[in-house]
Formats: structure tokens, C-alpha cells, sequence
């Protein structure tokens, strides 16, 4: 049934894989990512019915810029994203989406001020002399649509030809007919049209058209000398219509197409050598097991491409490096079941076929428990990414999440059907050690049979803990973090330069152009950052220019601009996904190990999560939206050390109910040394080829991540198990199984049934 199963489950990913392809974010393949707000109640029916609209809206301009395959989607209960491939002036863009647009006609009382409407009012007209204008006679509800043609004939150049509904076509006729009563040359006989309470034509009716009759036909046509450029842009806002309500850009992002290639290149570089590394370790260590289980890793990568294709999702750079990331808990998952396969084949001290496959058998029983632990925690994480996040990050929990289950998949399935396959075999008979899981392995031979006593002291071992929370708070009291854009708001603008660029040098250029507080920051020999707190769209013009004054060719590959109340509320979710993953965690953890251990693997990861940032305050790192991300996969990593080991502490109380916990835990710490050595050599040698081979983005999140991987190996023992001993009354008495978590009398002896005599 396994087979059967992992045989179906393949042959749907190559088939999903092979037909639907996953469409790839502006970070990787380039364009202009522009989220609009509309100005409107957002709880009441009006509000909600207006920002509809609004989309409606935004997707008829949208398609009358010919862009490629754009997306417009609603974000909550006031918020469009519009993405906008290949696009790389965002200033045009934001122009045409951000407009109101609103399109009247009006009737010209004169030049002179007139009472006799209450709603009239005065505006130039192109040449600058005011008109006072009547109230609107049409709006852009009567118009049908526009168009921008090229008047050969007559020599008139660009013109706009708009189409009126029916009722539309009537109004205007109406229209004309009364300004048609007025002698040539008489402004009354103009016909003003308003866009944005600007006049943009106001044309005199034709001496052909009689008093009374007026334009019929339901068309007329604008002209003001318009080039070709001006005149579709007015074709597109008029056939487009009238926002209902005003809009604000609260954030934009624009990424040049050679970044997003650079950007694919070094990740898919860093991927193939960090799973290259990863795999010839693995098979290393675990020979035939771990060569299998590099296949099952090849099968996980093409699971997750496949539920990323069907689930419509959108492969962004930071989901890149989560599809890459969940390798890690991939091999996690394999080392589990391996590592105690090798434990219950040295205690039943058996060898060929029928000794290992039992071993392997038991091996994936007794570690199914700790790897549903591990991986829901993961799990929380990435839902609580997905729920407060957005933009790229959100990407990130979206595909960390795929990827996790995928890994159970791949580990539980794939490597189960083909390792019990392989040790059936008659070469393996004859070869036992050949499987890599007959022997016990070089940590346990070298270390865990030295039996050493680790929790003689845990209050020396949480006093050790304390010196280092001590230093990386000095850290964010000392120097302070350096919150990114996404939480500040403002402006950040990447350059690549002909020539090299000294950032002091940049820096001081900026102060003599007006710009004293931006922050010039370089990557590399060619790569120039300038943010700034805020800069219009000419501010930032004037800043490309200083900066290709300086570089030479100059070429704009990055552009994000971040409002100052999306900035506050990002920093609120980030707080709010913080709390919400430490809570939900504890709620989780206290049901699966009672109180104690919850708070104590809670208090863990509370205190890696500090180190990480005060790390991050002392080298000077950006704390941005991609370091959130890294931080809760930091926070899922922590708790799945101290899951592992807590797990084995209350199955090691449940065998054995007249030890002190203290000597328990020094067991169980040792018995899981090697899952957590192999684990954090696999995953450091992916992270490693990320901060390496990848782009400046990744580097930061690989660099947090090698941080939080070695703080979670390193805290497990030292402050998870002391901190649960500390918490335990009488830690040194006998334990009490069910305060510690430890499952009934009858659940227990049918574990204990299942494990033969491993005990």
C-alpha cells in the first residue's frame, strides 16, 4: 500500500509539474509591485462596495497598458496589489493606477464671475484664462469608452475620440445645442472638459452646428495638442473610468529583470550545492540509507514544485530559500528515524535481514512522534507568516509550509518504501553494515559511551545562558537595531554602477544635493544602496542622478518605497506573529509535555530568538521583513531541538520510574547527540552555501539562520533540559510519569509492546 501510494503521489507531481507552471514573483523575474489604499470606511457595505469597484476599475486601465500577464488582488478590507511584470517606471505606473480620473463636462458661463448657478466654479483653461463653468452636465458614468487616433486629414494631430452611452449621447447633444446659441468666438460657446478639476480641452462648438440641434451621433472628439504618449494615457484613464473613491500608493517595489535573473541564478547555484553537500554527507554518514534518502530527497523537491504549481502560488526569492530551507527538515526527519533504528539495532544486538528491517521498522515507530512535533511547530510558524506577513515574506510561509509537509512525505513514505525494499535484499543480507544503520555511529562511539554527567549543575549551565542573553541585549541597548524600510517606511534604491563607488564619498554628494540623513549603503564592487525616509519621485531622480555623477553608467535595479503607516503596521504584526508563535507553541507544547517542559522549551526559544537579535544589533544587520522570516524559522528550529529531547526524556521516565530527572535527562541528551550533530551539519552545509553563493538578501536571512541553528543546538541542552529540571519540584527524587508528561499505564505497555525489547 506504501508503494502504491508513494507510486500515485509521484506520478501526480511529475504530471502537475510537467503541464502547470509556477509563476515566479517580481524579485525573480522583474517588474513593479504597487499596493493602493482606498480612501473609504472599509466596514461599511459603501467602503467594501467602493473598493470593488476600485478593482474593477484598476483592471480596465491595467489591460489598456498592454502589460503581460498583471495581477490586481484585493488585500483585506482596503487594499489592492497590483503587480505589473516587465514594468520599470513606476512613476508612469503609480501615475495612471493612482489617478481619480474624474471626467465632466461642463457648460461655460463666461469669463467673467456669474451668480446665476450655485455650482459653478472658476478654472484656466489651457492657455490659462479662467472660465467659469456650470455644474456637470455629464460625468464619466455616460461615457462608453475612448480612443487615441491620429488625425491625417485635417492635419489636427492626436486626438481623443470618446463614445457616450445612450444617455450620455443625448446629455451631450443638449449640451451643445444650448452653447450652439451663442455667436461664434463667445466663450459660451465652448465646451469645457474637466479630468481632476483640470480643464484638458475646452473646444468651441463648430459654426456648422445649429441652435438647438447640438452634436448627435452619441461621439465627439478632444483635442489640445496632444502627442501620441499624451493622448493615450487620456484614452486609458477616460475608457478606463473614474475611481469611485480617492487612492494612496502605501507601497512599491520595482525590481530590475537582470536583478531578478541574478537573483534565480544564485539561488538555484546555492541550492544545487547546498543539497550536493548535504546529500554526499548524508550518504557519508547513513551509506545506503542515506543514499536513499537523498532520492527521497529528490522526490520532496519535486512534490513541493508540484503543490506550488496547483496551489497557484507565487515562487518569490525568500520562498526560494524556504523550498530550499525545508531540505533541512527533510534530512531532520531522515536522521530521526535512523539514528534510532541504530539505537534499537545495538540493543537488540542482532545483524542480517530480519535485524534490520525489524530495527528500521522500529525506527520509524519510535520516531514518528518526535517528527510530528518538530514539523507542527514548523507548521505554527509558517501560518503565522502566512496570516501577518505580506509581500515576500508572506511567500516565505507559504512555501516553508508546502515544503514542511512535503519532507514528512518524502521521509515517512518515500524513504520507508525504498529502505524496507533495500534491506530485503540478498546483497544486503550479506553486506549488514552496508545499510549504515547496523552500527551505532561515530558520536555515539566517541562520546555517548564516555557517559558524562551534563546536569550534575544546571543552574551553572543556566547562569552561562544568562551571560550570553546578557551580551546580545548590551547589544540592542548599545548600538541599536537597524529596522528596514518595511517597518520605518521611506524610500531604498538600489544601483549598480560602471564603476566602483566609495559610500562616504556617495554620502557626502547626497548632503550637498539636500539629502543629509540618507543612508548610503555598498554590496560588492558595482552595488550602491541609498535609503531615505522619504523622497518623492523627482527627490529620487535627483538622487540617481548624483549617484550616476559619481558611478558612470548608472542603472536603477531596485526600487522600493514603503508609506509611513504600512511601516507602522508591519512593525505591529511583526510583534503581534512574535506573541501569537510563542503562545500558540507553549498551548501546543503544554498538551503534548505537560507545563513544565512547554515553558521551558518556550523559555528556550524566547532566549534564542533575543540572541539572534542582539547578534544582528552588534554586527549592524538590517532587521527587516526577510530577518522576521528568518526569526520564526529560528523559533521553529529551537523548538524542534528541545521537542526531540523532551520527547526522549518522557519516554525514558515511562521505562524507567525510580531515576532522578537530572540522570534521565543526562540519558536522554546523549541518546539524541547524534540526530542533533548530523541534523545541524546537514542544514548548516545548505545555509552555508546560501550566505555564500547567494545575493545580498539571502545572505542576511542564510547568516540569521546559521546563528539561530548553532544558538538552538547549543541551548537545547544547555538551557531547555536545566531550565525543565529547575522547573520540577524535587527534581532529584523519582519521577512522577504523569506530571511529566509521560502517557497512561495502558497506552504505555502497548508502546512497550511495540518496542519488544528494545527496552
Amino acid at each position: 500500500m506504501r508503494a502504491l501510494l508513494t507510486l500515485a503521489v509521484l506520478i501526480g507531481s511529475l504530471a502537475i509539474a510537467l503541464t502547470v507552471p509556477v509563476r515566479l514573483g517580481l524579485d525573480l523575474r522583474g517588474g513593479t509591485q504597487i499596493v493602493l489604499e482606498t480612501r473609504s470606511t472599509p466596514t461599511t457595505d459603501a467602503g467594501r462596495k467602493a473598493t470593488d469597484r476600485t478593482l474593477e476599475v484598476l483592471r480596465g486601465r491595467v489591460d489598456a497598458l498592454g502589460v503581460a500577464e498583471p495581477t490586481l488582488v484585493r488585500s483585506g478590507e482596503n487594499r489592492i496589489i497590483v503587480e505589473l511584470p516587465g514594468v520599470q517606471d513606476p512613476k508612469e505606473a503609480a501615475d495612471v493606477l493612482g489617478r481619480t480620473a474624474q471626467l465632466t463636462v461642463h457648460a461655460v458661463l463666461g469669463t467673467e464671475e456669474s451668480p446665476a448657478d450655485p455650482a459653478a466654479r472658476t478654472l484656466p483653461d489651457e492657455s490659462g484664462q479662467p472660465l467659469r463653468l456650470a455644474g456637470a452636465g455629464l460625468t464619466g458614468q455616460d461615457v462608453e469608452g475612448a480612443a487615441a487616433l491620429f488625425d491625417q486629414q485635417s492635419g489636427a494631430g492626436w486626438q481623443v475620440t470618446v463614445d457616450f452611452t445612450g444617455t450620455g449621447g443625448d446629455r451631450w447633444a443638449d449640451l451643445t445645442a444650448r452653447a450652439a446659441c451663442h455667436p461664434t468666438g463667445d466663450p459660451q460657446r465652448r465646451i469645457a472638459i474637466v479630468l481632476d478639476d483640470k480643464i484638458i480641452s475646452s473646444p468651441q462648438v463648430a459654426g456648422t452646428v445649429s441652435c438647438g440641434a447640438g452634436i448627435t451621433g452619441g461621439s465627439t472628439q478632444i483635442t489640445g495638442s496632444f502627442d501620441d504618449s499624451e493622448a493615450r494615457e487620456l484614452a486609458l484613464l477616460i475608457s478606463g473610468g473614474a475611481l469611485p473613491v480617492p487612492v494612496e500608493t502605501v507601497e512599491q517595489r520595482t525590481i530590475g529583470a537582470t536583478l531578478g535573473d541574478a537573483a534565480i541564478t544564485a539561488a538555484a547555484r546555492a541550492a544545487v550545492v547546498g543539497t550536493a553537500l548535504t546529500a554526499l554527507f548524508i550518504v557519508a554518514v547513513y551509506r545506503l540509507m542515506g543514499f536513499l534518502a537523498t532520492l527521497a530527497l529528490a522526490c520532496y523537491g519535486l512534490i513541493s514544485y508540484a503543490a506550488l504549481a496547483a496551489l497557484g502560488a507565487t515562487l518569490t526569492l525568500p520562498g526560494l530559500a524556504g523550498f530550499v530551507l525545508a531540505i533541512g527538515m527533510a534530512v531532520d526527519a531522515n536522521v530521526l528515524v535512523f539514528e534510532r533504528a541504530r539505537e534499537e539495532s545495538a540493543a537488540r544486538g542482532r545483524s542480517g535481514t530480519a535485524g534490520t528491517r525489524s530495527a528500521l521498522a522500529a525506527g520509524f515507530r519510535g520516531a514518528l512522534s518526535a517528527i510530528a512535533d518538530s514539523n507542527i511547530t514548523t507548521l505554527i510558524a509558517a501560518a503565522l507568516l502566512f496570516a501577518f506577513a505580506s509581500g515576500p515574506v508572506r511567500g516565505f510561509g507559504v512555501t516553508l509550509g508546502i515544503g514542511v509537509l512535503a519532507s514528512m512525505i518524502s521521509a515517512l513514505l518515500i524513504t520507508r518504501v525504498l529502505a524496507e525494499y533495500a534491506v530485503s535484499r540478498p546483497a544486503v543480507f550479506r553486506r549488514p553494515r552496508l545499510t549504515g544503520i547496523a552500527g551505532s555511529g561515530w558520536v555515539r562511539d566517541r562520546l555517548v559511551r564516555r557517559d558524562p554527567s551534563l546536569m550534575r549543575r544546571p543552574r551553572r549551565r543556566l547562569a552561562a545562558s544568562a551571560v550570553v542573553l546578557v551580551v546580545a541585549g548590551a547589544g540592542i541597548l548599545v548600538r541599536g537595531l537597524d529596522f528596514g524600510i518595511e517597518f520605518t517606511g521611506g524610500r531604498l534604491i538600489e544601483y549598480t554602477t560602471s564603476t566602483p563607488v566609495d559610500p562616504d564619498r556617495a554620502r557626502a554628494a547626497l548632503t550637498d544635493a539636500g539629502f543629509p540623513r540618507a543612508v548610503v549603503q555598498s554590496s560588492g564592487d558595482s552595488a550602491l544602496t541609498v535609503r531615505a525616509e522619504h523622497l518623492t519621485d523627482a527627490e529620487a531622480a535627483t538622487v540617481t542622478e548624483t549617484v550616476g555623477r559619481l558611478g558612470g553608467d548608472t542603472q536603477k535595479v531596485r526600487d522600493e518605497l514603503i508609506g509611513p503607516t504600512l511601516g507602522d503596521e508591519l512593525r505591529r504584526n511583526a510583534l503581534i506573529a512574535l506573541g501569537l508563535a510563542l503562545g500558540a507553541q507553549l498551548v501546543y507544547l503544554a498538551v503534548r509535555f505537560r507545563w513544565r517542559f512547554a515553558t521551558a522549551a518556550v523559555g528556550t526559544l524566547a532566549h534564542d530568538a533575543l540572541i539572534l537579535v542582539g547578534a544582528f544589533a552588534w554586527l549592524g544587520k538590517p532587521v527587516d521583513g526577510v530577518f522576521l522570516a528568518a526569526l520564526l524559522t529560528v523559533i521553529g528550529y529551537s523548538v524542534n531541538d528541545s521537542v526531540v529531547l523532551f520527547d526522549r526524556v518522557r519516554e525514558l521516565i515511562a521505562r524507567d520510574r525510580t531515576a532522578a530527572l537530572p540522570r534521565l535527562t543526562d540519558r536522554a541528551i546523549l541518546q539524541t547527540l547524534p540526530r542533533t550533530v548530523n541534523t545541524g551539519m546537514g542544514a548548516a552545509l545548505i545555509l552555508t552555501a546560501l550566505a555564500v553563493l547567494a545575493d545580498d538578501t539571502l545572505t542576511d536571512f542564510a547568516l540569521a539562520l546559521l546563528i539561530g541553528l548553532a544558538v538552538g543546538m547549543y541551548s537545547s541542552v544547555f538551557t531547555a533540559a536545566p531550565l525543565a529540571i529547575e522547573l520540577h519540584p524535587g527534581s532529584t527524587a523519582p519521577c512522577r510519569p504523569r506530571a511529566a508528561g509521560v502517557p497512561g499505564a495502558r497506552r504505555q505497555r502497548e508502546r512497550e509492546r511495540g518496542r519488544g525489547a528494545s527496552r
